[in-house]
């Protein structure tokens, strides 16, 4: 990526919107070009100045963050922006619908600033961002809305040891877990993860944990 990562801030709440875009600026890489405080303004925002990560909360006015994020990100969007969820709580009633709506990581406004910056950098590179252990908690509260699919059962095209990859990365095992789990290298996990999206035609591990729980591979 050519020039500082371009960034959108969305909350509602002016002092941490301020304080985001502090933290934000101040880096060398980094660039906010742009603040709202609230939903519907994102929207516009970010489709007028295109940047490469919308900050998005959760509970705001007018339009929430749910419904912003899947305007922006969501399925059928022809030009999606990534988004970054930010959130008071960790286990906000809206957070798995949040992701599901598009959103390519998720992080607490009470994370230390280095963990948002570096959340901001990784969404920009178009990986996801999903804490392991908010992936446990997210996963294990809600895997009752994760319905199966209805209808004839689709045939799942992965081997046998990238089954059970994927298996991991829905309980919620980072890479160097995986790698430790299954004794082989993280550089061979990264592998197996790469062709588990690219065979599934998913974005993110975050497709990936709604993809095992909606085809009932974990439960």
């Amino acid at each position: 990526m050519s020039g500082p990562v371009r960034v959108v801030i969305c909350d509602d709440q002016a002092l941490i919107r301020t304080g985001l875009a502090t933290i934000v600026d101040a880096q060398p890489d980094l660039e906010v070009v742009g603040e709202c405080g609230d939903g519907q303004a994102g929207v516009d925002l970010a489709r007028e100045v295109r940047p490469d990560v919308v900050v998005m909360d959760i509970r705001m006015p007018v339009l929430d963050g749910l419904e912003a994020t899947r305007l922006l990100a969501g399925a059928g969007v022809q030009h999606p922006v990534k988004v970054l969820v930010v959130t008071t709580f960790n286990l906000d009633e809206y957070v798995y619908e949040a992701l599901r709506a598009g959103a390519s990581g998720f992080l607490l406004k009470d994370a230390p600033p280095d963990r948002l910056l570096h959340g901001i950098r990784t969404v920009a590179m178009g990986a996801a961002l999903l804490d392991p252990d908010v992936t446990r908690r997210l996963v294990g509260r809600y895997a009752a809305r994760i319905r199966p699919a209805e209808g004839t059962p689709r045939e799942i095209p992965l081997t046998p040891r990238e089954m059970e990859v994927l298996r991991l990365i829905a309980d919620g095992l980072s890479n160097g877990e995986i790698a430790a789990s299954l004794v082989i290298s993280p550089e061979t996990v990264k592998t197996f993860v790469s062709r588990i999206l690219t065979k599934l035609d998913l974005r993110d591990r975050v497709q990936a944990v709604v993809f095992a729980y909606r085809h009932g591979l974990v439960t």
